[in-house]
């Protein structure tokens, strides 16, 4: 299947690191954030060629704490408690290739603004004290979290055990191709109840 990775390429990845020592626990730590995410969105677009709208975007992940992760948590979730990863997606539902702003005329001279496909903020003590009970590499777990958050943005979900299934086969696929195990065998990994994040709405 052919993958559109000049849609995929045309999302800005922006990456700030705003506490935690993920530098130092995890050298490259923004490269290595891209690449995951750049990895699940094309393997997004080779599943459905219409996951994300044409033209430029955005997209940010922020790379915090415990503590920036459960205000969050509490304020959009109403639990009192950090999480490992948190989405918060933007685009309207169902919004794609035959979606959005395409038919709009913009005044001469003035671009079309970038569309935003939505925050993504992980924690590093949850992080970190998962990836040591997993008994696997920190820059690992963190592909894997960053990968399951990109694809909540993208409008998948594990409520139900088919969509869990979905997300999970897909998750697989995008570590497999990226030499990292499948995370989910034998009870070597999280199971969904581990994996707390959840799609968010403003």
């Amino acid at each position: 299947m052919t993958v559109d990775t000049a849609r995929a390429d045309a999302l800005e990845i922006i990456v700030e690191v705003e506490a935690g020592d993920w530098q130092a626990a995890i050298p490259g730590v923004e490269d290595l954030v891209t690449a995951a995410a750049r990895r699940a969105l094309r393997q997004a677009l080779a599943v459905d060629a219409e996951a994300l709208p044409v033209g430029d975007g955005e997209v940010s992940i922020l790379l915090s704490d415990n503590a920036a992760v459960r205000v969050l948590n509490h304020q959009y979730r109403g639990k009192d408690k950090p999480t490992n990863v948190l989405s918060f997606p933007m685009l309207p539902e169902g919004d794609g290739e035959e979606d959005g702003d395409d038919d709009v005329e913009f005044p001469e001279g003035m671009e079309r603004p970038p569309y935003l496909l939505g925050d993504i903020i992980l924690a590093y003590e949850t992080l970190m004290t998962e990836a040591a009970e997993q008994n696997k590499p920190v820059a690992n777990h963190l592909t894997h979290l960053v990968i399951h958050g990109v694809l909540h943005l993208l409008g998948y979900d594990h409520i139900e055990d088919a969509e869990a299934e979905t997300m999970e086969r897909l998750e697989t696929v995008i570590l497999a191709d990226m030499g990292i195990a499948d995370p989910y065998r034998d009870g070597a990994g999280p199971t969904r109840e581990d994996l707390q994040s959840e799609e968010t709405t403003h």
